[in-house]
């Protein structure tokens, strides 16, 4: 696995390139801006979605498809919502059997179907991996230290592909629970939310570490309905990745939550933003697959009624904290 392939040169794709290539990797990144191609060929830095970042100079930047998905394995690192579209474009140049490790975290909407779902019916030549774990881009482009897990169906094939992208500093765990690794990626964006609401309404911390720990109840119940392993969610792909996203202003979910918390509007926050903020667009297919499921998500759902229903941040939180009282370790599904 010598020749390393990322689709999406926004900061996740841009760091994840930084550290394939740091662990010695022939790397060749797609773009869909010109602007940004140009950038990291000529003067070696994404001055549009990671600056202040230095870029190895090996690493080549592309617009062109086919190009990039000539590789032994390729990191699928598109906004969760456009995978489908950009698995299509990729399918006639792929070739069989090369794996598609998917860095994006979300549930597709309208179809509420896994991103390894996505993979199977659009590009069914590849085979799938899940990368996910607590990652701010600029963190791990900058070589500071990062933990994630790499979840594949093929024990031996996750192994040689940690193997290929982990260094020192990019610690990569493998795992065989692909379900459980999409899930808690996803979800986390969501609860995210809810938790930066929190703070934007000063409620308190020990309100916010309440709602992380519920809100991973929420998340096993989904995971292990779909096929997981309540385990997987203790690990960096679950627990670990909502103790970041939940606690840090870095993180677009916890901060667009805040400003939702201080009054804002969504249409206000969105509208000053470049990058993709997952957690808005996954919580209505989050909330569907768990009804689809009879999975009860009451802090996704209440999010959901805000985000895409027009439910005030004070009628939700009530609503959550009206609930009746139940056992606390209940990972059941149903209400």
């Amino acid at each position: 696995m010598q020749r390393i392939g990322v689709i999406g040169a926004g900061a996740w794709g841009t760091a994840l390139a930084a550290t394939a290539r740091r662990a010695g990797r022939d790397v060749v990144l797609w773009a869909l801006e010109e602007g940004v191609v140009e950038n990291i060929n000529s003067r070696h830095v994404n001055e549009v979605f990671l600056p202040d970042v230095p870029l190895d100079d090996s690493i080549r930047a592309t617009s062109d498809v086919a190009e990039t998905v000539d590789a032994d394995m390729v990191l699928l690192v598109a906004p969760a919502q456009h995978l489908r579209s950009v698995c299509s474009t990729l399918a006639p140049h792929w070739k069989e059997g090369v794996p598609a490790v998917i860095c994006s975290k979300g549930i597709e909407r309208g179809t509420h179907v896994l991103m390894t779902d996505v993979i199977a019916e659009a590009l069914p030549m590849a085979t799938p991996m899940v990368l996910s774990g607590p990652t701010f881009a600029k963190e791990v482009a900058s070589g500071l230290p990062t933990a994630v897990t790499l979840a594949s169906g093929d024990a031996d094939l996750g192994e040689r592909a940690a193997k290929a992208i982990g260094t020192a500093t990019f610690r990569t765990y493998t795992s065989t629970d692909l379900v459980g690794s999409a899930i808690g990626g996803a979800v986390k964006n969501v609860l995210a939310i809810a938790c930066g609401i929190v703070q934007g309404k000063a409620l308190g911390d020990n309100a916010r570490a309440a709602l992380i720990t519920r809100g991973l109840t929420e998340v096993v119940r989904l995971a292990v309905t779909l096929g997981g392993r309540p385990e997987t969610l203790m690990g960096l792909c679950g627990l670990g990745d909502l103790l970041l996203t939940a606690t840090s202003m870095q993180s677009r979910n916890y901060s667009l939550g805040a400003a939702l918390g201080q009054g804002r509007t969504l249409d206000e926050i969105l509208g000053e933003r470049r990058a993709v903020t997952e957690g808005v667009y996954t919580a209505e297919a989050v909330v569907a697959l768990a009804q689809e499921k009879g999975v009860d998500m009451p802090i996704c759902r209440a999010m959901d009624e805000i985000l895409n229903h027009g439910v005030s941040v004070d009628a939700a939180i009530t609503e959550v904290l009206d609930r009746p009282i139940k056992e606390e370790l209940d990972f059941s599904a149903g209400r």
